[in-house]
């Protein structure tokens, strides 16, 4: 889902929990209201985000809750509109222009003859690792596992929303060429074109997250 479209749904959700202010009946409006938006941004913004945690943190008559989660919503909306939500602070952005220098050496190897295409898989994976990393620690992602590799980042990075089952169906397909070039499997790893095309797709993926 795109920023515009995410858009559209803050503000679809903001009219949906409109009538929460004013319903009356048995249990807490307010608190539903607030259960739905905090859902939405804990997806969208991420469950550490300034603005999940101001939904969450919401109380008072349904009425006046209400008006406040409106409000964060708006908020949310103009950060979206501003493209401040693609913003990357300075240990960030220093942390992937040294993923994106080890990506340029397997370049480097894949051009040359001196090295095996292996070697260059080895590489691919290890800079999109540590991307993943990079990405689960700067979100503030708990990890469920205490066996930490790629597979374990990008499944928490999907838990937080982050990453799409697209996105895991190529990660998994890149770490199991990692893979077989990690522990010598040099027949499956030799094509070139293969490899290159691990290159473009990690390159593609890295520029698309942080764009």
């Amino acid at each position: 889902m795109d920023t515009h479209q995410i858009i559209e749904h803050a503000r679809q959700l903001k009219q949906r929990i409109q009538p929460y202010a004013r319903r009356q009946g048995e249990g807490d409006p307010g608190e539903a209201a607030r259960a739905q938006v905090c859902a939405f941004l804990s997806h969208y913004a991420g469950p550490q985000s300034a603005f999940t945690k101001e939904a969450e943190a919401t109380t008072g008559f349904s009425g006046y809750r209400v008006a406040t989660l409106s409000s964060i919503l708006d908020s949310f909306t103009e950060y979206l509109e501003s493209g401040l939500s693609t913003g990357l602070s300075p240990e960030r952005r220093a942390q992937i222009d040294v993923v994106s220098d080890f990506l340029g050496q397997a370049q480097t190897m894949l051009d040359g003859e001196a090295f095996h295409p292996g070697a260059a898989a080895v590489l691919i994976g290890a800079s999109l690792e540590e991307f993943l990393r990079n990405w689960v620690e700067a979100e503030g992602i708990p990890l469920s596992s205490s066996r930490l590799g790629i597979d374990t980042y990008a499944q928490a990075l999907k838990s937080a929303g982050r990453l799409s089952k697209q996105d895991i169906k190529d990660i998994t397909s890149w770490a199991g060429t990692r893979n077989h070039a990690a522990h010598g499997e040099w027949d499956k790893v030799g094509d070139i074109p293969r490899v290159r095309l691990m290159l473009e797709g990690v390159n593609l993926f890295i520029r698309q997250k942080t764009g």
